[in-house]
Parts: structure tokens; sequence; C-alpha cells
């Protein structure tokens, strides 16, 4: 028998050399870094979208409250005056189902309720208020009868916060309500 010398493609024993071992481990740290930096971004563009749906929930939540009071009370007054506001008003008062009058208005950049001479503001700081007006018909005092059911469109615009060091997105909204009972 006789032994030949090994060659050079058969001296490996299936492992790696140390410069293999450096280029993968090389790949996969900057595969990991792609990675890490794509997800840093997507946790801020959740955390961005999370403030902003908190913002809209928040104001859906007072208009609601403010559009419920308002189909549900009497006696609507726009201003300081009172009746219909078929120009706009910045503030609105009602008489709400409890026989207490209820008025919103707009207090620094908030929404604010009052009603039996308790004040709230039904907007939190992520929401700022920048105009807030009320368009009232078919109002009516007890001398008046004007055979219009009582309606209200309400008139709000913007800006929503989605974060700190973040734009403010800015919004428009208009909603309205009729008196539910009859007032003809």
């Amino acid at each position: 028998m006789m032994m030949h010398a090994p060659t050079s493609g058969s001296s490996r024993r299936g492992g790696y050399t140390l410069v293999e071992l450096m280029i993968a481990v090389g790949l996969f740290a900057i595969v990991m870094l792609l990675s890490s930096g794509a997800y840093l971004v997507m946790i801020s563009l959740n955390r961005q979208a999370q403030s902003m749906s908190n913002g809209i929930d928040n104001l859906a939540f007072a208009l609601e409250t403010m559009t419920r009071n308002i189909r549900t009370g009497v006696s609507y007054s726009c201003g300081a005056f009172g009746g219909d506001c078929t120009s706009g008003a910045s503030s609105f008062t009602l008489t709400n189902q409890r026989g207490q009058a209820v008025s919103y208005s707009l207090s620094g950049t908030a929404l604010q309720q009052i009603a039996a001479g308790t004040q709230s503001l039904l907007t939190d700081s992520s929401v700022t208020i920048t105009s807030l007006t009320f368009y009232a018909f078919g109002t009516k005092t007890t001398a008046q009868s004007d055979y219009e059911q009582s309606r209200v469109t309400v008139s709000i615009s913007g800006t929503v916060s989605p974060g700190p060091g973040k734009p403010p997105q800015a919004f428009t909204i208009e909603t309205g309500a009729t008196m539910r009972g009859s007032d003809l």
C-alpha cells in the first residue's frame, strides 16, 4: 500500500475558514441593522397613528356629546341675543332634557360645556380648536312661531397633535343636529 501525500483539495475537513466566518457575520450584522432600523421606524409610525387616533376619538366623543344634547334639548339660543343665527355664532345655549341650561363655546383652544353652573372641557390637549361656529335655524321664542323644525349646524376647525416633535394635522368638521321633539 502506497500512501499519497494529501493534495490541497482534500486537506479540508468540512469547516469554514476564518475569512468565510467574518464575511457571514458581517452580512448578518448588516441585514440585522437594516431590519432593526425598519422596525424602529414602524414603531414610531404606530405611535404617531395612535396619538392621532386618540385625538380624533376625543373630538368625536365631544361632538357626539354635544349633538346628543342638541337633539334632545329645547329652547335653542345663539350667542348673547338668542334666536336664529343664520350667519353663525361662537356660542350656543339650550335647555337639556333635565331642564338645565347648557352652553357650548370655545375656551382658549378647547371646546367647553357649561351645564348647571359647572364648566367642563370636552376636548383634551392633543386637540387644538381654532374655530367654532354654530348655525341655528327654526328657533323661536314664546312670542314667535316659525313653522320650521329647529336644527343646528356646528362647524369646527383646528389641529390634532400626532405626538411630540411631529407637525399637527389640520381638520375641519361640520355636523348637524335636529331637535327630536316637534316645536312646530
